[in-house]
């Protein structure tokens, strides 16, 4: 059964948010937004969401796509921290195991490297013993020769050994949409495409904001007992709206990642390696690409689209030719890019590097409140701390009392297996694509993209079999883009290629190849006037300009 969350529903979701005030309303859509969200309307409180691009449009798709365990914060000494992470980690895995995979990560150790090989085994010691970690996934310190064995691109020059420790890859947009389609089927509100324009008071305190349709133009009231910004980036610009003097709790840093075939960069599983500058960065190996980063540099530009630059470039290919120098990467083998941005709470006198990745909520005199900062592997314990603060207000404002936080036990939209082990779960559900006509590869590719949520894929391609023949699209990839139509919220061909699939980054022959056939069949679908139709075809030929102009760049 598919659980309608889709665009054509647009003027009945606005109308719902309009009957009567909401105990929670959030502003930003990226993954803090989205957990909030599901907090929220699973304690019992009625919640609501507006996202003014797509959700997980910013930051929340442009990140390293890793659940940290938490492994830099004990450089910090943030034991506390590196523990809470830890857990965490297992149960964004335990929750959506179809959008998390444990991945075994190199740490190549060298002489004059950032770790020295007993610090490395100590640190990551502690690790294993403060985050958790399963014992099949501890740190396991390999000699130099083992090391080659394990990854022979490496520079035997100056290599003294590895440690082989497991991190956690995830698909960032894919674990926000599932966090939302969770909050929706719990009857939250959320919309994307509506910026939030202003507040509305009442005797000095905030009672909702105004919006914008980003798809029509038309502005609105939304009425609500609680606002939260958590706009990610955009946390300073939405605060003052509300109060002019705060506005400068940012520090914005971009962070760039590169992806090329991998054939031209063949890592046997993802590394996590030195540069000339004594930072670290990933090689990471997912679905035939590699992809690498990250840069951390301040930030000052347009933060909807922060551009990967020629430095940005130069500097990640030299980081990558000086650790595994047999494979002398160029410029022509970048096939896609993306930069994301991190809003980092500001400290005085430090850098980048230095800054804790800490969140924290800010709160106004006119009940606003804000958060800012943290990982994403937090967005659980980041949204039960800020819920936990609006709960304890509506109770003294309105006498309502919440249930505590039950998220931790939630599964995901796509995350039910039905106990089975995740790779059983892919083979069986494979089993069933097959049966539906897909050939072996294409059934397990979406069994992992979309979890529990591929049947209902799979059952779209009976039914939409003559429009299959009409729209000239695969069957597989139909049945996607209706899928994502009717339970995803999808309004263009750039929100189903970069959020929903994140094909512009990992697979982009594959867009440049059927992105015009979709739009078309999203023409005819939501029956879009010429000037509408041209838009989202110039939006669509933007991103993949910006995605893939550094493959054309001359060396």
């Amino acid at each position: 059964m598919i659980h309608a969350f889709s665009a054509r529903q647009r003027p009945g979701i606005i109308k719902a948010f309009q009957t009567s005030p909401l105990d929670l309303l959030v502003i930003g859509g990226g993954i803090t937004g989205a957990g909030i969200l599901l907090d929220a309307q699973a304690r019992g409180m009625r919640a609501g969401l507006v996202e003014m691009q797509d959700f997980a449009a910013g930051t929340s798709s442009r990140s390293t796509k890793l659940v940290h365990g938490g492994l830099r914060y004990l450089k910090q000494l943030e034991l506390k921290l590196v523990a809470e992470v830890g857990r965490e980690r297992a149960i964004v895995y335990r929750n959506a195991p179809h959008v998390t995979h444990p991945v075994p990560m190199l740490l190549p150790l060298t002489k004059g490297g950032s770790l020295r090989k007993w610090e490395a085994a100590l640190a990551l010691t502690v690790y294993d013993f403060l985050a958790g970690v399963k014992p099949a996934e501890r740190r396991r310190m390999l000699s130099a020769a083992e090391t080659l064995r394990q990854e022979p691109l490496l520079d035997p020059q100056d290599l003294t050994g590895s440690a082989l420790y497991y991190e956690y890859r995830t698909d960032d947009a894919r674990l926000t949409l599932e966090i939302l389609k969770a909050a929706v089927r719990r009857r939250a509100l959320a919309l994307n495409y509506t910026r939030a324009t202003g507040f509305l008071y009442e005797k000095g305190k905030i009672s909702g904001i105004v919006v914008s349709d980003g798809r029509t133009g038309q502005t609105s009231g939304i009425m609500a007992r609680q606002v939260v910004n958590a706009a990610g980036p955009w946390v300073d610009q939405v605060d003052v709206m509300n109060d002019a003097a705060r506005g400068d709790k940012l520090f914005l840093t971009k962070g760039v990642h590169l992806v090329v075939d991998g054939s031209r960069l063949p890592v046997r599983q993802a590394a996590y390696f030195d540069t000339s500058d004594g930072r670290m960065i990933f090689a990471i190996p997912r679905e035939g690409k590699t992809y690498i980063g990250t840069t951390d540099t301040p930030y000052h530009g347009d933060m909807a689209r922060p551009p990967v630059t020629e430095d940005d470039t130069r500097y990640l290919l030299q980081s990558v030719n000086r650790t595994f120098p047999s494979v002398k990467l160029r410029s022509g083998d970048v096939e896609s890019a993306w930069a994301g941005l991190r809003p980092l709470i500001r400290q005085k006198g430090k850098g980048p590097g230095e800054i804790s990745r800490k969140d924290e909520i800010f709160s106004y005199p006119s009940g606003l409140l804000s958060i800012a900062g943290g990982k994403l592997t937090g967005y659980r314990k980041m949204a039960s701390r800020i819920v936990d603060l609006v709960a304890r207000r509506l109770g003294q404002t309105d006498g309502k009392s919440f249930d505590s936080c039950t998220t931790h036990r939630i599964t995901l939209s796509g995350g039910d297996t039905g106990g089975m082990d995740i790779e059983a779960f892919v083979r069986l559900n494979t089993e069933l694509g097959v049966q539906h006509g897909l050939d072996e590869t294409e059934a397990a590719r979406l069994s992992r993209l979309y979890g529990s949520n591929a049947a209902q894929i799979f059952a779209f391609l009976n039914e939409l079999s003559g429009e299959n023949r009409q729209s000239g699209l695969p069957a597989g990839l139909l049945a996607q883009v209706r899928y994502g139509l009717e339970a995803e919220m999808v309004t263009s061909p750039a929100d189903f290629f970069i959020r929903r699939t994140g094909a512009l980054y990992f697979n982009i022959s594959w867009v440049r190849q059927y992105w015009e056939a979709v739009w078309l069949y999203m023409q005819t679908y939501f029956g879009w006037s010429y000037e509408e139709a041209q838009t989202y075809r110039r939006e669509m030929l933007t991103e993949l300009e910006a995605t893939s102009s550094l493959a054309l760049q001359p060396d």
